[in-house]
């Protein structure tokens, strides 16, 4: 079972979303919070396998929650909401260690797709989106954590230029045809320029691609 805590400042919305995730064979609901601060204190309490948070709350953001989640207890992953398609508060949300966002106004099977995929460890956004949202807010909004060239100073050639791909949107998949590589390759590849440079899954993969100068918004 998939635990998930709830996070949003309107009740009706947390009821609604609880009647959904419910109903799912492999989901459970293990609790909800109002704010930020609720939201660290019942993931301390409750240790659910995904927080659902939405990003916008009059008190205690999203974002810190995020962050303060995420660095505290990095094995919960955080799926941020918010009522924009495109918004620079989510690019402040995947920084802090969210793994992917969805729109409030999501079909509920998306909504239960985008939790098992944050579940699996990946990022619950498409590629094409993920692109045109961080090409759009990466360069104005402001970083919590900007790249060093320390950072990429230990991938290999290839590495980068999986990197690089990865910012352009490419699945494995396609980067495996773009390079000519076996799909194994390329997930080592991925697997490991993941750990030098400490990036939890895609979505800060591309944040970084972008802040390191390897891609620019636009170049895609």
């Amino acid at each position: 079972m998939i635990k998930i805590l709830i996070v949003d400042d309107h009740a009706l919305v947390r009821a609604g979303f609880r009647m959904i995730l419910d109903a799912q064979d492999d989901m459970s609901v293990a609790g909800e919070a109002a704010d930020g601060r609720e939201a660290l204190h019942r993931t301390r309490e409750l240790l659910p396998d995904v927080v659902l948070m939405d990003l916008h709350m009059p008190q205690a953001d999203g974002i810190t929650a995020t962050g303060a989640i995420t660095g505290e207890l990095p094995a919960v992953r955080v799926l941020a909401l918010s009522t924009f398609d495109l918004d620079e508060y989510v690019v402040d949300a995947l920084r802090a260690g969210a793994s992917g966002f969805l729109p409030k106004d999501i079909s509920p099977e998306e909504l239960v797709e985008g939790i098992r995929v944050v579940h699996r460890g990946e990022a619950a956004v498409a590629p094409r989106l993920l692109t045109r949202l961080i090409g759009t807010f990466v360069q104005v909004a402001r970083p919590r954590r900007r790249t060093t060239p320390e950072q990429l100073a230990g991938l290999t050639d290839r590495e980068r230029e999986v990197l690089t791909l990865i910012a352009r949107g490419q699945s494995n998949t396609e980067i495996c045809q773009t390079l000519g590589m076996a799909g194994s390759t390329v997930k080592n590849h991925v697997t490991s320029l993941f750990a030098k440079t400490g990036v939890r899954d895609r979505a800060q993969a591309v944040i970084i691609a972008y802040e390191a100068g390897l891609i620019i918004p636009g170049d895609c």
